[in-house]
């Protein structure tokens, strides 16, 4: 072997373990922006309560709870995006939903919310908060509202705990999945520190859910999707917004139609649930009939 193919080749490791070191290191910073969402837009709504907890470490978490303006149907618990602010999150939830009281929390690590995010460390404050609103509210029904990132956290705690239903917004079988195609040239799978598997929570865990999806989704592959979809074991509602990306999903008026036919669909489905034991575990029932939405089967 000559020296210039040595040198080549010395290089080109060089090159790739350095861009593997990077991917390493940034991970964390491409996986929860904070500071991108440190600032709410929205003010909340007048009749919202703040609300602070500790987690199990001692870290501050701040939250806040927005009362039903109607008569309550339920504990709507709300986890958003990486990059999505958790005040405006529930100013969103509560404007579009005004029949549930309405819980949302910074995750750790998101200003005001004090200490360093990690999978397990929003996993174990989703409980948290669920166990604190469960007491304070003594809803209903409980239901999880799961946008991007958050429909991994919300798996989870269907997991964990006795909830009535799930709304899983632009969900992904997990992030290690995303991160293996999207990096398929570095060993992800042994380097990602949060894999984030919210398809694991949910084989073979009977809870009503619906799902939202974005026809032009570049942030979540479709197949990766499919695959979340592919693992529930109840199914009530399977849509796509038309026309639509990662985030424009929620400008679109499609999307707060299918919000609420979504917790229609689960609402009637828990209330199935409690009437006939046997369908505790038959298999999916049907989606609430309208445009946009499908069974599973056809998809």
């Amino acid at each position: 072997m000559n020296a210039s193919l040595l040198n080549v080749l010395i290089g080109g490791a060089a090159g790739y373990g350095l861009a593997v070191g990077a991917l390493y290191l940034l991970q964390e910073s491409v996986l929860f922006p904070r500071a991108a969402t440190s600032v709410p837009v929205y003010a909340l709504p007048e009749r919202a309560e703040r609300v602070e907890l500790l987690s199990a470490e001692g870290d501050r978490l701040v939250g806040a709870l927005a009362p039903a303006r109607a008569t309550s149907r339920g504990l709507l618990l709300g986890f958003g995006g990486n990059a999505w602010n958790a005040d405006d999150l529930l100013v969103f939830l509560s404007r579009r939903v005004p029949d549930h009281d309405v819980v949302v929390f910074h995750y750790r690590g998101y200003p005001p919310s004090g200490g360093r995010p990690s999978e397990a460390a929003l996993y174990a404050d989703a409980l948290r908060v669920h166990d604190w609103a469960v007491r304070r509210l003594a809803p209903r029904r409980v239901v999880a509202f799961g946008a991007s990132l958050g429909s991994a956290v919300a798996a989870h705690l269907a997991a964990h705990r006795p909830l009535d239903g799930l709304v899983l917004v632009t969900p992904f079988d997990s992030i290690e999945a995303i991160a293996a195609e999207r990096y398929f040239w570095a060993p992800v799978r042994a380097l990602l520190r949060h894999p984030f598997r919210a398809a694991e929570h949910l084989r073979g865990l009977d809870v009503p859910a619906a799902v939202i999806l974005a026809e032009n989704d570049r942030v979540v592959p479709r197949a990766r999707s499919a695959a979340l979809i592919d693992a529930l074991v109840r199914p009530v509602l399977v849509a796509t917004v038309p026309g639509v990306g990662h985030n424009a999903i929620y400008d679109r008026e499609e999307f707060d139609r299918l919000l609420a036919e979504a917790l229609r669909a689960v609402e009637t489905a828990a209330a199935r649930r409690l009437r006939d034991p046997a369908a505790r575990h038959g298999s999916a029932v049907d989606p609430v009939p309208g445009h946009g939405a499908r069974p599973l089967s056809a998809r």
